[in-house]
């Protein structure tokens, strides 16, 4: 496990667009944010042209991320927006050869092609947290704004999940568990399965979440990653948020039925409640760092540490 640095004033940002594009004004609004926040934004002339699915064709797409990860003055890769592409980037990336200093990748969603590549493949430790045009957007509330701001200045070494409830026995037994976490969007590392890449979950918490899925798509996910002996390799199954899959029929979801019928299955612990994916709140998830979960009265509480130093 490799360790990045705190941000200090006037640090350069390269952002990047491996995925879909942002609308100039959130371009703008995102270069704004970060000068706000008294660092330098590095958004290359050209990220984005015109393209049928992505920001830019995949040769411009990966130009522009390959710079950001080899360039000498900068540590941070944040990715504008999320949508779909990155998956497409990693057969170019891994001719790469590894870099000798880690960098810390931002991003959530398609992004999580880039999070599996860079944990596994580089050793790095990433963060699973909103790309950078929703605060742009001024999406993002004051209180959660401020989180990002401790964890990414070092104000912080740690993040807390109060929430974390317990669905079956077995995640109700567990006590001062240690790990690191893993995962991201559902669908993406879906998308992994059978490459060289394949999400690899051994001795970790596998936590993911997903938009726009209905229940059945859900639990044909999860059927695969039984199949494929995912849950048998790791030490937990940890939901985010899922956001969308009402059915057609009631216009209501059934996620609820689908997450009892896989707490009743499976014989790893199971836990619902990380406040992290496509919902309103959008907290900040380090990959690949050590973190430790308890349970007590029927409550989980996850300790995460964010993976930086100075």
């Amino acid at each position: 496990m490799s360790y990045w640095k705190y941000f200090k004033e006037n640090d350069i940002i390269d952002v990047v667009a491996p995925g879909y594009p942002s609308q100039p004004q959130d371009v703008e609004g995102s270069r704004d944010f970060l000068l706000r926040w008294k660092l330098q934004p590095r958004i290359p002339k050209g990220l984005i042209k015109p393209h049928f699915l992505h920001a830019n064709d995949d040769e411009q797409r990966f130009k522009f991320l390959k710079a950001a990860i080899e360039a000498k003055d900068s540590h941070v890769i944040w990715c504008l927006r999320g949508g779909y592409g990155s998956n497409r980037l990693v057969p170019m990336l891994a001719k790469l050869k590894k870099p000798k200093e880690p960098k810390l990748l931002i991003g959530l969603s398609d992004i999580t092609s880039l999070h599996t590549f860079v944990t596994q493949e580089w050793g790095w430790t990433s963060l699973h947290a909103p790309i950078l045009d929703r605060f742009g957007r001024n999406l993002i509330a004051p209180k959660h704004e401020k989180e990002m701001h401790d964890i990414l200045f070092g104000q912080t070494n740690q993040i807390e999940f109060k929430k974390i409830k317990p669905l079956n026995e077995a995640a109700r037994k567990v006590r001062n568990l240690k790990s690191k976490i893993t995962g991201g969007n559902l669908t993406v590392l879906q998308s992994t399965m059978g490459t060289p890449w394949q999400i690899d979950t051994r001795k970790s918490l596998l936590f993911v979440e997903d938009i726009g899925e209905r229940g059945y798509r859900i639990d044909r996910m999860f059927e695969q990653f039984r199949q494929a002996g995912l849950f048998k390799q790791c030490h937990g199954l940890i939901l985010g948020d899922f956001v969308g899959g009402e059915e057609p029929a009631t216009k209501k979801n059934n996620f609820k039925q689908v997450f009892k019928r896989w707490a009743q299955d499976l014989d790893i612990p199971m836990f619902q409640g990380l406040e992290s994916g496509h919902a309103m709140i959008q907290r900040p998830v380090p990959f690949n760092t050590s973190c430790v979960l308890n349970v007590e009265a029927g409550k989980g509480h996850l300790i995460i540490q964010t993976g930086g130093r100075k």
